[in-house]
C-alpha cells in the first residue's frame, strides 16, 4: 500500500485530547469528528488539511486516553498516514483497528519539514521525501496489519471474511 501527501508536523506527547478534544465526544460520526481534528494542537488543521496529507510527529503520539475517536477523526479528516518517532501502544492498536496506517520512523520525522511532499510504501516501510529527495527506512507494516488497513479496519476485515 502506497500513500502520498503533504506533511503536517507536530511535536512530542500529542495526546488524544489534543487530537480530538473531549468537548466533541458527544458524537461518533467520523465527518463531525474530522471537523475538530487536531483543533487544540493546530486550530488551522481541519480547515486546511487535504485528502492524502500525512501527519508526522515526535515521540509518544496518541498518548492519554484509549478513545478510538482519535484515529477515527484523523482518518476522517483525509490524512492518509501518521508517521511518528513512537506511538502510545493503545493508539497504535486503535489506529490499525480503525484502518488508519501508521509507521514509526524517527529519521523521517527528523529529516522532514512541514509542507514537504512525502510518499510512503507501507509494505516496504519506506518513506520517500519527494521534496528533499531522501529515503528513510522504517520497519515494514506486517502483512496482517496491512490487511486491516486495506479492509478499512478490524470490523470491516471481519465482515469481509464472513465472520459477522
Amino acid at each position: 500500500m502506497k500513500v502520498k501527501g503533504s506533511v503536517w508536523k507536530f511535536g512530542a506527547d500529542v495526546d488524544t485530547d489534543r487530537i480530538i478534544p473531549a468537548r466533541y465526544l458527544n458524537t461518533s460520526d467520523p465527518k463531525e469528528l474530522a471537523k475538530c481534528c487536531m483543533e487544540d494542537a493546530d486550530p488551522e488543521f481541519s480547515k486546511h488539511v487535504e485528502k492524502g496529507d500525512i501527519i508526522m510527529a515526535d515521540k509518544n503520539f496518541g498518548c492519554g486516553s484509549s478513545r478510538e475517536h482519535a484515529p477515527i477523526s484523523i482518518k476522517a479528516s483525509g490524512v492518509s498516514c501518521v508517521i511518528a518517532k513512537s506511538f502510545a501502544r493503545i493508539f497504535y492498536r486503535n489506529s490499525f483497528n480503525m484502518g488508519l496506517p501508521i509507521l514509526e520512523c524517527a529519521e523521517a520525522v527528523d529529516g522532514t519539514k512541514a509542507g514537504d511532499k512525502v510518499e510512503v510504501d507501507m509494505g516496504k516501510g519506506e518513506v520517500y521525501n519527494i521534496t528533499r529527495k531522501k529515503t528513510y527506512q522504517a520497519r515494514p507494516v506486517p502483512p496482517f496489519m496491512q490487511e486491516l488497513v486495506g479492509a478499512g479496519g478490524l470490523m470491516k476485515w471481519i465482515k469481509k471474511r464472513g465472520k459477522v
